[in-house]
């Protein structure tokens, strides 16, 4: 899995309120809050074209994020991403610190492999679930969980029980009960269209009158 690095610069900002966010957004930057741990939350300004780039990586939402404040490195994980609602444009983030010896919490998407094996058997392979929520210590953080469905034939699933956690990664829905094993993924038969036996009517010609017209 890939360990790709993520920091951004941020400033730290006093200006709040809609007016502010707003001269912040037109100036090209995006309002930010970081937040948890043992410390106040901070209010920040980042670059939107910084933030815009990372946003088309996956790894962006999984990953332990560096935030360099005033001379300062923070650890954080991205809890909320707020976007315009037609433009390619992000509007807000919120951060949450993490700490080296504390747990943390958050989702991790799913990366369904060998779907073309199923799928040259004639199955088609249904998502029921694509991220899950686990908590570990920021260090034993990977980028997704991965979820080999090669073998598989119609009617068969994958539960989350099937699979095996990473190291230090614990599955929160396991720890609720043995009621909690959600289905991550089955596999179907391809819909096929039904048609019709019966011959459509052929349409009724039109009378001609005595000059070769028709009605």
């Amino acid at each position: 899995m890939s360990k790709a690095n993520y920091e951004f610069k941020a400033e730290i900002r006093t200006d709040k309120g809609k007016g502010a966010s707003r001269r912040l957004r037109l100036e090209g930057n995006v309002p930010a809050i970081l937040y948890g741990g043992n410390a106040d939350a901070v209010s920040l300004t980042l670059d939107h074209d910084k933030i815009i780039n990372a946003a088309d990586h996956e790894g962006f939402y999984s990953h332990i994020l560096t935030l360099h404040i005033d001379g300062k490195k923070h650890q954080a994980i991205l809890k909320d991403v707020q976007r315009h609602p037609f433009k390619p444009k992000i509007t807000h983030l919120d951060f949450q610190r993490v700490s080296a010896k504390e747990e943390l919490h958050t989702n991790l998407p799913i990366h369904f492999i060998g779907e073309e094996a199923v799928k040259k058997a004639g199955g088609v392979v249904v998502h029921q679930m694509n991220e899950i929520e686990i908590s570990c210590l920021p260090k034993d953080l990977p980028e997704y969980i991965e979820v080999n469905v090669e073998g598989l034939e119609i009617g068969d699933n994958i539960h989350l029980t099937q699979i095996t956690a990473p190291k230090g990664v614990t599955f929160i829905e396991l720890t609720r009960g043995e009621d909690h094993d959600p289905v991550l993924v089955t596999v179907s038969k391809p819909k096929t269209e039904t048609v019709s036996d019966e011959a459509p009517e052929a349409p009724a010609e039109a009378e001609e009158d005595g000059e070769g017209n028709k009605d």
